[in-house]
């Protein structure tokens, strides 16, 4: 068995994980809003369904749903991500096809539960904990690496679903997605995934045990002194922990919000669909080389002050979403909020095992999935209602406008802790 993993010894498997979890965040689009929100109008037209009862039912099966997600990082640690990727992927699969299915409301809050669930957490949760397993010092590198996947799953899902929907129907879509996911996602995970690196005989950033070592250098310090491995509850008691979760919340909410809307916010501002798409993938575009920075970054620089720039540049991102009424500012929201999204997908990765370490992250990083997720539940009703009730989306973008400035007070408050002060 090991002969056969020699071939490791100059490529480090590490970089085939990085390369099958991006798949993983790649595949979570069918349940993420960017591409939902191509479903909307098309449900509100064939069933009669109004904007807010849509809105509801979205942000009520993605609480539900978050609710869950403590669970699924508590089976990551207990089973392993392989034996939840492969699992969560076919289950994931079969949730696109009902959803190809829905001909009632309640039959829409199963489906919207069922991909939140699956897609939006579990398949962003897993390959997230995954990653942080195989690297430590490189950790920022390779999550910027593994987030152009999520770029280009932003950048291609709403692109590739209006013109799916378009040329057949919104049923086509969803079924386009599950066959993918069956096809080609659930085997790349069952026969690639290995764990840990120590499974085969490695280390964490491609150390390997027998081999390297620590290089000759007496000075370089050992994987188990380069991070500290707290417990879900050892974590709970730090206020770091909490605060971040405030740093998780925020965005997922507020974002969530947007993007759910993004076609009729834009509507109401006189720009057409076909833009709002643009919008969203021009986000995901300016996104890809913020990431890349920002990955680099995050490996020289304190975490919480990459938290602190998400906030600062995500409060002129609503400032500006209040006057966007034509191309150019279209484009422009788009750049600054894809510079948002880059910071925001390496900071608020990478904190959690930075902070906490890797042995119990998917418990510790599941919590803040569950955030994450119930933080997107609470996003798109207001904005939906506010519309219902004002004919005009400002009221609830500038009410929107609070909750950057708290995030950049929980930002500050995010210092890496240390364990020795909690033991």
């Amino acid at each position: 068995m090991l002969s056969k993993l020699r071939i490791f010894d100059k490529i480090y498997y590490g970089w085939f994980i990085l390369i099958i979890g991006g798949f993983g965040i790649f595949f979570s689009g069918p349940g993420q809003t960017y591409s939902n929100s191509q479903f909307i109008d098309e449900y509100i037209n064939d069933f009669g369904w109004t904007r807010s009862q849509v809105s509801g039912v979205y942000s009520g099966a993605t609480l539900i749903a978050g609710l869950l997600m403590i669970f699924v990082g508590r089976f990551i640690d207990r089973f392993g991500q392989r034996f939840m990727m492969v699992t969560i992927g076919s289950l994931f699969a079969i949730a696109c096809f009902f959803n190809s299915m829905i001909t009632s409301i309640w039959m829409l809050a199963i489906g919207f539960f069922l991909v939140r669930l699956l897609g939006q957490g579990s398949m962003s949760l897993i390959p997230n904990t995954l990653v942080a397993q195989w690297f430590i010092k490189k950790r920022g590198r390779a999550f910027s690496l593994v987030t152009l996947f999520s770029f280009a799953s932003a950048m291609l899902f709403p692109i590739v679903n209006t013109w799916l929907i378009q040329t057949w129907n919104w049923q086509v879509a969803w079924r386009f997605w599950g066959i993918l996911l069956l096809a080609f996602f659930v085997p790349l995970a069952f026969f690639g995934v290995k764990n840990k690196p120590e499974m085969i005989g490695l280390e964490p950033d491609g150390f390997n045990r027998k081999n390297e070592g620590n290089s000759g250098n007496p000075l370089a310090p050992t994987i188990e002194e380069a991070e500290e491995d707290w417990t879900l509850k050892e974590a709970m008691k730090t206020k770091a922990f909490w605060a971040i979760l405030i740093c998780v919340g925020i965005p997922a909410m507020v974002n969530t919000g947007i993007t759910f809307h993004i076609a009729s916010i834009f509507k109401t501002n006189g720009l057409s669909l076909e833009v709002a798409a643009m919008v969203l993938s021009l986000m995901a575009f300016v996104g890809i080389p913020m990431s890349l920075a920002s990955g680099y970054i995050i490996d020289k620089i304190k975490s919480n002050y990459v938290l602190l720039a998400i906030f600062v540049v995500e409060f002129f991102v609503l400032l500006l979403l209040l006057v966007t009424n034509n191309f150019l500012l279209a484009i422009l929201f788009g750049v600054l909020w894809g510079l948002a999204a880059g910071l925001e997908r390496i900071g608020l990765n990478v904190i959690w095992p930075n902070y906490f370490g890797r042995k119990y992250i998917g418990s510790i990083n599941g919590v803040g999935v569950t955030v994450g997720v119930i933080g997107s539940s609470l996003g798109p009703l207001p904005f939906g209602v506010g519309y219902d009730v004002f004919d005009s989306y400002n009221p609830i973008i500038i009410l929107s406008l609070i909750f950057p400035i708290i995030g950049i007070i929980s930002a500050l408050l995010a210092k890496k802790p240390n364990k020795v002060d909690y033991l």
